[in-house]
């Protein structure tokens, strides 16, 4: 999977990109020649994290705070018309994994805010970024997702079926936001970040053994794909979710009949993640 250089002065917003698989795509994007917007909301870790891109050549400027906040998420977008006068990409990665647990137990404004998190805010920065640039200059949006919105997992409900909604946003928006913006996601399998620390630390070689690919992912994983899907090099793909996943989905080919490790993982008992 190659990708193309960035159009020439591109701009690229990235949520949570403080760390994990944000920030990794973040330099990839910066690597292909786009310059940055980066969120998130921590602001030591998000400073830290633009003082890190500036070091690598990238040119960077940060906007903290949640995106689950409207007024932050216009501040973002705000700013990227303010310091590059566009806004060709948008990834959408910030989210969150809680509340964990069985849905029959689940506090009702916890999943609210899940759904707020990992699929509203999502719409929210696609309408601003169209209505800022992509509608009349065009543009990409990349949503990451999960291998796990396909199906059902020990204590994942309100994750999972958050991003299954963020799955279909993407083939919606995809639809309506043809031909001048291509919409795509990426869904990532078990990577090495500290959102999914619980499951993969002091079993990832367990962990490891059950994929066909022998490794849990990283997250420059993800970013290679994200940065294939914004290039030229994918311009006739949209609507489509690219996995990254180790080959998650067929471990049963691949002799995988044992039970999941990761589910496994999950049933254990541990704090909330």
């Amino acid at each position: 999977m190659t990708s193309a250089p960035a159009r020439e002065g591109a701009v690229a917003l990235v949520t949570g990109a403080s760390r994990g698989i944000g920030l990794a795509v973040a330099r990839a994007l910066a690597g292909s020649g786009h310059r940055l917007v980066v969120t998130a909301r921590e602001p030591t870790s998000l400073e830290a994290a633009v003082a890190a891109l500036r070091a690598e050549g990238a040119q960077a400027v940060g906007c903290a705070g949640g995106v689950a906040d409207s007024g932050r998420a216009e501040a973002c977008v705000a700013l990227a018309m303010h310091e590059f006068g566009r806004l060709d990409v948008l990834v959408n990665n910030a989210a969150t994994n809680a509340p964990f647990g069985a849905l029959m137990d689940v506090d009702l404004a916890r999943w609210r805010t899940a759904f707020t998190v990992n699929v509203e805010a999502a719409l929210h920065l696609t309408q601003l970024a169209w209505r800022a640039w992509m509608r009349e200059h065009g543009g990409a949006v990349v949503n990451i997702c999960t291998e796990g919105a396909s199906h059902v997992g020990p204590n994942v409900g309100a994750y999972g079926t958050s991003k299954a909604a963020l799955l279909h946003l993407t083939a919606q928006l995809a639809g309506e936001l043809a031909p001048s913006v291509r919409v795509n996601s990426v869904s990532p399998g078990l990577i090495r970040t500290e959102m999914a620390r619980f499951v993969w630390d002091g079993a990832e070689q367990q962990l490891a053994a059950s994929l066909p690919l022998g490794r849990i992912g990283e997250p420059e994983d993800v970013a290679r794909a994200v940065t294939w899907l914004v290039s030229d090099a994918a311009e006739w793909v949209t609507g489509a979710d690219v996995l990254v996943d180790g080959g998650t989905r067929v471990r049963a080919a691949a002799g995988g009949s044992s039970p999941y490790p990761v589910h496994e993982r999950l049933r254990a008992d541990h704090d909330e993640p």
